[in-house]
């Protein structure tokens, strides 16, 4: 049987798969078991931070396997330590709890919200607000937290104690937050699933200072936008702001498995000992190979996610059968006169891998893509978008 044969008959239909099966690659350049070969501008989903097959990463993680390739949360791991003490010297966050995905990372930041607003204010302090056409995750909580009812529909009923306010819309906020005992405000600072929609400046100020005032808690959403993606190594510090939680995930990992959850000051201690946990969280190979990508992206790369999302950006307005492009660094959504689907189709069998978001094209290149490579995947891009 084929790969697709045994796909088919044996794994469980959630996905709407490509027409291709990914065998090995390098770098930007991804091949599939009839030889063809593709420029990678989806990067897994905004995993492979630096692309397919990293020299440096493959090295990383491949000594740590020569080591000890599991622990478990019982005993200390140098490479679970060395992941968080970066992580708080680069965020300024006090203390780091590793999971394995982006879900979990959302649930580890819901349950700490909740328990920080119990113990301060009650236990009726427990609901999250998030914003409409937002994404979290598809466990029964991180799906209530998702302000989109098309993901709700067939898994009722959700975990309460979630309210959705309209992106961008002060006044909304104010009016939730008012009418409600509030724990804390979650969001994406680019709404990836929602269609690559970044909040407004203005909005994400409004949040702040409501926050603030109110003594509620931060949660900033960087599954998708986080570790260099949006330009920044993080995407709320586009804004100026300081979260009290950031859940994190996709591409620190860089590959492999691994979500983060990093507590602020107010929450650096709410969990004890038994109160939270995760078999395989801080994995010791995953973290290895976390640390190599984190300690990578400096200054120099993000500059270069910068010029490459502007070379996007500015071929690519105004180019014949795009309607607009939306986001932020190296996480772009393009409207298309044609059917989104049909221009993904169109670049895949030119030799180009996009993705999907709503109505929209999305690109989530390696964020080290080589320049001349990129350049022919948007000449492809914009041959697909033309009527």
């Amino acid at each position: 049987m084929s790969v697709k044969e045994l796909d088919k008959q044996y794994i469980a239909d959630t996905y709407a798969r490509f027409p291709v099966v990914i065998t090995e690659g390098k770098g930007s350049i991804v091949k599939d078991g009839e030889g063809n070969e593709y420029i990678d501008l989806a990067t897994g989903i905004a995993v492979n931070t630096f692309g397919v097959s990293d020299d440096e990463w493959v090295a990383a993680v491949t000594k740590q396997l020569h080591c000890v390739q599991h622990t478990s949360n019982l005993y200390y791991s140098e490479p679970c330590a060395e992941l968080a003490k970066l992580l708080c010297e680069k965020t300024g966050m006090k203390k780091v709890f590793f999971s394995n995905s982006g879900a979990e990372a959302n649930e580890c930041a819901i349950k700490a919200a909740r328990k920080y607003a119990a113990d301060k204010k009650g236990a009726e302090y427990n609901t999250i607000i998030t914003l409409k056409n937002s994404f979290h995750g598809r466990t029964v909580t991180t799906l209530a937290a998702t302000g989109q009812e098309v993901f709700h529909k067939d898994f009722l009923p959700l975990t309460e104690g979630f309210c959705y306010v309209e992106a961008n819309n002060i006044a909304d906020l104010t009016e939730k937050v008012a009418d409600n005992k509030i724990a804390a405000i979650m969001f994406e600072c680019v709404q990836g699933e929602g269609g690559v929609m970044p909040l407004t400046k203005e909005f994400v100020t409004a949040i702040s200072q409501i926050a603030e005032k109110n003594d509620i808690l931060m949660i900033a959403d960087e599954v998708q936008t986080g570790n260099g993606r949006t330009g920044k190594l993080y995407g709320y510090m586009n804004y100026g702001i300081t979260p009290d939680i950031v859940s994190t995930a996709k591409g620190l990992g860089g590959g492999l498995p691994l979500g983060a959850t990093m507590l602020g000051s107010k929450v650096e201690d709410v969990f004890k000992p038994g109160s939270h946990g995760s078999t395989f969280g801080g994995n010791p190979v995953a973290c290895a190979g976390a640390v190599n990508i984190l300690s990578r992206i400096d200054e120099e790369l993000l500059a270069g996610v910068c010029k490459k999302s502007k070379y996007i950006v500015d071929r690519l307005k105004g180019a014949e059968g795009v309607v607009s492009v939306s986001g932020m660094g190296l996480m772009l959504g393009i409207e298309t006169v044609k059917d989104a689907g049909e221009v993904i189709d169109e670049c895949r069998k030119n030799g180009v891998l996009v993705i999907k978001a709503k109505n929209k094209v999305r690109l989530l290149p390696a964020l080290n893509i080589p320049n001349e490579l990129l350049e022919k995947a948007v000449n492809v891009i914009i041959n697909a978008c033309k009527q």
